[in-house]
């Protein structure tokens, strides 16, 4: 879990979606990178996917040269939050592609009903986004809602059903798949398992409706382990479904021990063949959810990294 703060959240929500959930859908127009092999097939050498979130996308593509200067590998996933009522961003997504990576939007419907989402009220919208997503012609990935078994943002745990969250996925999925975008890869995502949230298997929309499988989820603290943090939401996740998992949203606190901690995430993720990680590389400064979370003020950090990329 990763509470960003209101004024961020509010101007910032995107949504990355992956290919068609159905056998026709999911080969039509999608990038190589929702096709990569998962399981004891794959090469547990290879991190496949390496994303990355700055501050400053999508205005600026400055933020994520700088965070590719310094890990030695240029990101082929770029993150950005979408807030609800903005367009695509396809000049930003141009940009992306250009560099070797797809862009990830991640939309959060803030200040919008999701009952009102599910009834189809905010389809000209959606119409709108999903037509620019068809015309932008590379794959995308969008996300909508993140961490709903959480109960921090609006339309997650305590504050909308989670059956009335899964009919909004569901319908924009429709949406977007009416509107010709079979270009995007759709992420589900949820927030590593914790005492006090939904359960996971409420807010599964179906196979159908999914490409990839995300888990967000930070090192906060020394004692955590890749096992500690992730190893429980895993073995949620494979219960419900086969599909790919990416860690969609992570990072090493100060507190936790950058340096130290980051071998192991790399090793986790090659052990249990997910895809790759989406690093959250921003300064905050708000308690143990909100630490500094860059790579770029840490030497001994950032030599881990490089080394964890090659395996």
């Amino acid at each position: 879990m990763n509470v960003r703060l209101v004024p961020l959240a509010v101007t910032l929500a995107g949504a990355l979606v992956a290919g068609a959930c159905t056998s026709a859908a999911a080969t039509t127009g999608a990038r190589s990178t929702a096709g990569h092999v998962v399981g004891p097939a794959a090469k547990a050498s290879r991190i496949k996917e390496l994303g990355v979130f700055e501050p400053g996308v999508p205005r600026s593509y400055k933020p994520v040269e700088t965070f590719a200067h310094a890990v030695g590998r240029q990101p082929n996933i770029v993150q950005y939050y979408s807030g609800w009522w903005e367009p695509f961003r396809a000049g930003f997504a141009k940009t992306a592609h250009s560099h070797g990576a797809t862009v990830f939007v991640d939309i959060d419907p803030y200040g919008v009903p999701v009952a009102g989402i599910a009834a189809g009220d905010n389809d000209v919208y959606l119409t709108s986004f999903a037509k620019a997503v068809h015309k932008f012609g590379h794959n995308v990935i969008i996300s909508f809602g993140h961490e709903p078994n959480g109960k921090w943002y609006p339309w997650g745990y305590t504050h909308t059903k989670a059956a009335t969250w899964v009919k909004a996925w569901r319908h924009i999925v429709a949406v977007f798949r009416s509107a010709g975008a079979t270009n995007v890869t759709w992420l589900w995502i949820v927030n590593r398992q914790a005492a006090g949230e939904g359960a996971i298997r409420s807010w599964w929309p179906g196979a159908s409706y999914v490409t990839w499988t995300g888990i967000d989820g930070y090192y906060e603290k020394k004692g955590q382990t890749f096992s500690s943090v992730f190893g429980p939401t895993i073995r949620s996740i494979r219960k419900l479904t086969s599909r790919p998992v990416l860690v969609s949203e992570t990072a090493v606190g100060q507190a936790a021990g950058k340096a130290a901690k980051i071998p192991g995430l790399f090793s986790g993720i090659r052990a249990r063949h997910l895809l790759g990680l989406v690093w959250f590389d921003q300064h905050q400064r708000a308690g143990s959810h909100h630490q500094d979370w860059r790579l770029e003020d840490s030497p001994a950090a950032v030599t881990a990294f490089r080394r964890g990329l090659r395996g």
